[in-house]
């Protein structure tokens, strides 16, 4: 064999070699996916996202994937001839609207299915109407009743444990039932988060738009690897965290906080991001831990 190639054959090794003690160690642990943002729009980066998922699930991961849907939504609600309104990032969803919300994230719910089931494994679309999988009240923001906008009160993961026990991949749409069975749109963000916590899951994976968590976002050499909750906090007092990511690393605090290992933000905008982060040492996202765990990273 050329130099060359036996160069390129060993660093494929390298790289097998390197995942091993991440597959060891999250063997049979369940790890929860936030899908949304750029990776769900472009076809390949959604088919990448996707094949992630998969291998983690074929080395012995236990992937459950909670998805978004907002930009797709924001397109059949122009096609509907409605405008898109938001509050405080969260959208302002009226009857009209929920029918359509509803409708697409069904839609795009089953479109993941049937990804992952052209990969070879089996994968079972749900809401969180399934089961009373994910129970809501009207979520009010600043005191404004923004419509069928749900905030989560309670989560039965038992049809998830189901599903897992059976070897399939659970893929959850954020809709949700209030007490008088009423459906409600949820920020998927939340939604991910409660399930997380409600599974005790090992890892939470939000794939966002952004590499991650900066300590001076106008410098892309300030990348954190690690963040620790207690350094996340002092940030956000700091006034360093603001726009999305504010509710975004509150978010993974409160995972952290309610029994998830670890919480990663990866851009979804690239390839294989999800593996990258996940088998690799140095990771390409931020990944915030509880202050007594251990770090992976020697920054």
């Amino acid at each position: 064999m050329e130099e060359q190639n036996m160069a390129a054959v060993m660093e494929k090794a390298q790289v097998l070699i390197e995942a091993l003690p991440y597959i060891q160690r999250f063997n049979r642990k369940i790890i929860v996916v936030k899908y949304g943002g750029s990776a769900m729009v472009d076809e390949k980066l959604k088919r990448q996202v996707i094949q992630d998922v998969t291998l983690l699930k074929l080395v012995g991961f236990k992937p459950i994937i909670v998805h978004g849907g907002g930009k797709e939504i924001s397109s059949w609600v122009e096609k509907a001839g409605m405008k898109a309104e938001f509050v405080g990032g969260l959208r302002k969803t009226d009857a009209a609207t929920m029918e359509i919300a509803e409708m697409v994230l069904n839609k795009v719910n089953k479109s993941l299915v049937q990804m992952v089931q052209e990969l070879g494994v089996l994968a079972v679309g749900i809401s969180g109407k399934d089961g009373g999988l994910l129970k809501v009240e009207k979520k009010l923001l600043d005191g404004q009743d923004i419509g069928f906008v749900g905030e989560i009160t309670e989560v039965n993961p038992k049809i998830l444990y189901d599903l897992l026990e059976k070897d399939f991949l659970p893929i959850v749409c954020p809709i949700g039932l209030d007490g008088e069975f009423n459906s409600y749109n949820i920020n998927a963000d939340d939604a991910a988060c409660a399930v997380a916590r409600a599974v005790s899951a090992e890892k939470l994976a939000f794939l966002t738009d952004i590499e991650g968590v900066y300590r001076d976002p106008q410098k892309k050499e300030t990348l954190i690897s690690e963040l620790t909750v207690s350094e996340a906090r002092a940030l956000i007092a700091d006034g360093f965290i603001g726009g999305g990511m504010l509710p975004k690393l509150n978010n993974c605090i409160d995972a952290i906080e309610n029994g998830v290992s670890r919480v990663h933000i990866l851009d979804g905008r690239i390839a294989h991001c999800l593996l990258l982060e996940i088998f690799t040492n140095k990771g390409i996202g931020t990944a915030i831990l509880g202050d007594k765990e251990m770090r992976f990273y020697n920054e």
